[in-house]
């Protein structure tokens, strides 16, 4: 997985998964701008670990959930790189509670970032990509906008849209030399399933045939293989990454 002499974007790349598939793709070779938000300890961290791999490295402090800051990111790392080969589409948070007490801010914060950051960063990357015919798209959804989950209506609704908008954009594309994929992963070991107690994570393991949760290294791993030329016939694909939990 070979990946030297090329660039890529990763949103949300402080921290958990995104920071996994950060360094992955530096370890194989590639430059690599990620974003964050507010956490610049855990940003500055990052970048050292990214760094000391001797790869170039860009954290870009950006909301990409708006067009303003979606295109300061591809701008900035068009002019630090020169291109954008890889786009890995990570940002994404969560408001969980039950639909009869989800507010209309509720559903439009997890629903802007999940899904309309999604849609603002790949149209503004498209471009560029277009022109080089050639380019890799991975979006990170989750195996709930498959299966749905109680008290997540926004978050489901965010990670199966953003699978419809990736089979669709996949169609568009092919012919240009980009491909378009999702990984949508199950349980992983990440600040959320930190907070689980020990009859939460009992329930969880009740459902995961191989009996333990994800590591983000494992996500960051499909990652690293979707974004490389092994994966150059493979586009509108979800690949699961749940131990076996939704099968």
């Amino acid at each position: 997985m070979n990946l030297t002499g090329h660039s890529a974007i990763v949103t949300g790349g402080s921290r958990g998964i995104g920071r996994a598939i950060a360094i992955r793709l530096a370890t194989e070779g590639a430059d690599v701008a990620f974003t964050y938000v507010t956490n610049e300890s855990a940003a500055l961290e990052a970048k050292a670990a990214i760094e000391s791999l001797n790869r170039k490295v860009l954290a870009i402090k950006a909301d990409a959930s708006t067009a303003i800051g979606a295109n300061e990111v591809v701008e900035k790392t068009i002019e630090a790189f020169g291109k954008i080969d890889i786009l890995v589409n990570n940002a994404g948070i969560t408001r969980d509670t039950l639909l009869m007490r989800m507010s209309e801010d509720d559903w439009d914060a997890v629903l802007d970032t999940n899904l309309k950051g999604v849609f603002l960063l790949t149209k503004a990357a498209i471009r560029p990509m277009m022109s080089a015919k050639r380019g890799k798209i991975i979006t990170i959804s989750s195996v709930v906008g498959l299966v749905g989950n109680p008290g997540q209506a926004n978050y489901c609704a965010s990670k199966a849209g953003v699978i419809g908008f990736s089979k669709s954009l996949a169609k568009e594309v092919g012919s240009r030399g980009i491909t378009v994929n999702v990984i949508a992963p199950g349980y992983i070991e990440t600040d959320m399933t930190e907070k689980l107690n020990e009859a939460q994570r009992k329930a969880i393991m009740d459902l995961i045939p191989l009996k333990r949760i994800g590591r983000p290294q494992e996500v960051a791993g499909l990652a690293a293989f979707l974004a490389s030329t092994d994966a150059d016939y493979i586009t509108g694909e979800v690949i699961k990454l749940d131990g076996g939990m939704a099968m």
